[in-house]
């Protein structure tokens, strides 16, 4: 380990277990101060603990680092606006900040309820906003700072997960804003989408279930076999470490896939094909042009199914 990061002072949201811990550590062990923020409660974001961030606190100490714990909630401004003035006040500066905090509510679409809807995203999209707003005020005062986010390949399309799918690729629309408003003073925002085993993806009820399918020498639970060999959390963080160093300077607004050996940036969207014709289209001309042009090749990633007896 090194010296990359001596001096900086990174908040990370989550941070009390999973990624969120992960990269706390490997920021600590590059010399930074951290603030650790976890509101402690459980994988759909119910209760509060603040057991999970006293022990990642201890964990840094032990190991010689400078660390705070913090258990406001991202949903809320001023638990955002809190998470940012206790990097202040106990460090008098801020350089990095992780949005991680994330929670599951999942459920077909049919079936979920609006509180469902709401909480997933006013942890996970309004987090982000919460804590980097604040953020950017003094970012922008001392004309430098890193803004990392995390986003899900969910974001991308995902069965029983339309709170979460929406608000992860709100998200990746939020740091190429942010990226634009805020590069002229020297700050750069970046999103990650990690492929790891976290308690998100393996959730206590699979890993029940994939332990009672080994003893019970039964079939596992449908996706337990890919899950349960995914990357483990401390093989996402280096890259995360990486686009808060000097020398990620120049990378702003990019979105990047990170599982184990693999990081890849994503393209930005682009308009993979266009018809066009002088005027306006009327719904014969598409009815008889889209399917040999626009639509042609297509594969509807859920076809209708014949309905169960």
């Amino acid at each position: 380990m090194g010296d990359r990061l001596k001096g900086k002072v990174v908040v990370i949201t989550g941070a009390g277990r999973g990624i969120g811990e992960a990269a706390a550590m490997l920021f600590a062990d590059e010399g930074a101060k951290l603030v650790i923020n976890d509101l402690g409660g459980a994988g759909d974001g119910s209760g509060s603990d603040m057991a999970p961030s006293d022990e990642v606190v201890k964990k840094i100490k032990d190991r010689g680092g400078e660390a705070v714990a913090n258990y406001d909630s991202v949903a809320t401004t001023e638990g955002g606006e809190n998470i940012i003035k206790m990097a202040m006040d106990y460090f008098g500066r801020l350089d990095v900040l992780v949005n991680n905090a994330g929670i599951l509510r999942d459920r077909m679409v049919f079936n979920m309820t609006p509180e469902e809807w709401d909480i997933v995203i006013k942890v996970h999209l309004y987090g982000h906003f919460n804590c980097t707003r604040p953020a950017c005020m003094i970012f922008r005062q001392q004309r430098s700072g890193r803004i990392i986010n995390v986003s899900s390949e969910s974001g991308l399309g995902n069965m029983g997960q339309a709170n979460y799918s929406a608000a992860k690729e709100g998200i990746i629309g939020f740091t190429r804003t942010v990226a634009r408003d805020m590069g002229k003073y020297g700050v750069t925002c970046n999103a990650v989408r990690p492929r790891a085993a976290t308690r998100l993806t393996l959730s206590p009820e699979l890993k029940a279930a994939i332990e009672r399918a080994k003893a019970e020498g039964t079939a596992m639970p449908p996706g337990a076999e890919v899950i349960s060999a995914l990357p483990q959390p401390q093989d996402m963080v280096p890259f995360m470490v990486y686009l808060a160093t000097d020398e990620a300077a120049g990378i702003n607004g990019c979105s990047f896939l990170i599982s184990g050996e693999q990081i890849a940036l994503y393209t930005e969207p682009i308009a993979a094909k266009t018809i066009y014709k002088e005027g306006a289209w009327t719904l014969d001309e598409l009815v008889s042009i889209v399917p040999n042009t626009l639509a042609a090749g297509l594969v509807n990633p859920a076809p209708p199914q014949p309905p169960k007896e």
